[in-house]
């Protein structure tokens, strides 16, 4: 008699002071640790607004970082039909003071324990929720809608053989075009070089020794040819200076001989 009491009292819901109910919460089946949500119907006067019926509104505290919205909608359908859920790093208003940001500014979200609102379709979803005992656990991660957590590593193996791969087919295609050009290039029994348009973003280049022969001698006639230029400019700035200092003589001698002159005005010998 007493076990049979015992187990009808496990089967109650647990309800703390401030009026939460407890929720028992395992991450997989296999999971012995239990993390406890604290519910609560959503009762705020002050709050007008319709995405939170009061009478179809329950307020979850303490939920885990690994249980995203759909996570939580997912484990509280099996208590009704759940229109929404909205999960906050704090309890608050759902009016969003200042200008709405686009999704690109959105800042990161905040890995912590945070607070829920769920919806339900029918206000009756509320109180079936209330009354869950908490030793029927709700089970996050199931074989049909597994949760990964932690740090996704990506197959770095697998990335680095398949760009090598990818560079080494390059280069050998790559080393064939070259060598396929050169056999193209070559000079025939006359001397004569057949040039032809490489891929697109090479110059193709005759590579004999008379072409590059013709080259040298090309560039070496344009660098006489600019030394020429330059040893004429040195010459006519030597030029210019030296005008300048003979005006500038013949602008001191014609100073002298205008003082003279005037001198020789002045000079009464009567």
């Amino acid at each position: 008699m007493a076990a049979s009491k015992k187990q009808h009292a496990t089967n109650q819901a647990c309800v703390i002071p401030g009026g939460f109910t407890v929720l028992s919460l395992k991450f997989c089946s296999s999971s012995v640790a239990q993390h406890k949500l604290y519910v609560k119907e959503h009762k705020v006067r002050d709050e007008k607004s319709s995405y939170r019926p009061l009478d179809r509104t329950l307020f979850v505290l303490n939920v885990p970082p690994y249980c995203s919205e759909e996570v939580i909608k997912r484990l509280f359908s099996q208590f009704g039909n759940v229109n929404s859920v909205e999960l906050r790093d704090q309890p608050g208003s759902t009016q969003h003071h200042g200008p709405k940001l686009s999704s690109v500014f959105k800042p990161p979200e905040k890995l912590g324990f945070r607070v829920g609102y769920i919806v339900f379709e029918n206000p009756s979803s509320v109180k079936v929720a209330k009354s869950h005992p908490p030793s029927e656990p709700l089970v996050v991660s199931t074989e049909e809608h597994p949760v990964k957590t932690g740090i996704q590593t990506r197959p770095t193996k697998q990335i680095v053989n398949s760009f090598m791969e990818d560079y080494d087919k390059r280069k050998e295609e790559e080393a064939e075009q070259q060598r396929k050009e050169e056999e193209q290039q070559q000079e025939d029994e006359d001397g004569w070089v057949k040039v032809t348009r490489g891929h697109k973003g090479a110059k193709a280049r005759p590579h004999s020794e008379t072409a590059n022969q013709r080259t040298l001698a090309k560039e070496m006639k344009k660098k006489k040819k600019k030394e020429l230029m330059n040893f004429y400019t040195w010459q006519h700035r030597n030029t210019q200076k030296e005008h300048i200092a003979e005006l500038r003589k013949k602008f001191e001698e014609d100073k002298q001989r205008i003082a003279l002159l005037r001198a020789q005005r002045k000079f009464k010998p009567y």
